[in-house]
């Protein structure tokens, strides 16, 4: 078995599948708990969290090949069950969804993706990009992936653009606010025009622009 793998999970040579389980359901409670945590804390748990992913994986297929059980029923059984998590994705069942994923004892490539794409429904972009890297890290030529995760940057990307626009277009309101209500008003402008001073004349051209669009229609209307 691969050594590394079982160094990674802090197994020794010769482990069971319920031993290899046993010690990766428990790193990986420690992990999920602490990859929330500020500064390195949280950057550590998300790296490990994907090493025993991997080393889990390799380890459970070392042992079915083992046993001559690639390919063979169990692995048709979890792929029919990813196909039923991805129906009820797209019927919106979300919640039954997540909880047949929580039930996944392996947890490889296709589950991360499912599990972004979930997120990814429920608004939790970060989290949905989080899973997708682990996903493509676990897989790293798989196209449909990376694809995935090209379109979501892209998303984020363009929702960042859209907030700092709407902050920029605020804070130029806010300024104009703050230097005064009548826009073209400064200390050189004559005192009638000041304070609305000039509105009669305002209204004169008011009028005229008005009486000037009322005969475009009334001309197009007869036409």
């Amino acid at each position: 078995m691969n050594k590394r793998n079982l160094s990674i999970l802090g197994l020794e040579e010769g482990a069971t599948k319920a031993e290899i389980k046993q010690a990766y359901e428990a790193l990986r409670a420690k992990y999920l708990e602490e990859r929330f945590a500020d500064g390195e804390v949280g950057n550590n748990a998300a790296i490990m969290l994907t090493k025993i992913e991997t080393a889990y994986n390799e380890l459970i297929n070392e042992l079915a090949e083992k046993e001559g059980s690639v390919g063979g029923g169990e692995q048709g059984a979890s792929s029919s069950a990813f196909d039923h998590v991805e129906e009820l994705i797209k019927m919106g069942e979300l919640v039954e969804a997540q909880r047949k994923l929580d039930a996944f004892n392996e947890r490889g490539a296709r589950w991360h993706y499912l599990q972004s794409v979930l997120f990814y429904k429920k608004n939790w972009i970060n989290e949905s990009k989080k899973q997708l890297e682990i996903a493509i890290k676990i897989e790293p030529d798989n196209e449909k992936y990376k694809e995935a995760y090209r379109k979501l940057v892209d998303k984020i990307n363009y929702d960042a653009n859209n907030a700092r626009n709407a902050n920029n277009a605020q804070s130029d309101y806010n300024e104009n606010s703050r230097q005064g209500v009548y826009q073209g008003q400064n200390m050189s402008t004559p005192e009638e025009d000041q304070m609305g001073g000039s509105m009669c004349g305002s209204c004169v051209e008011c009028c005229a622009l008005n009486a000037c669009l009322n005969c475009m229609c009334n001309s197009l209307c007869n036409c």
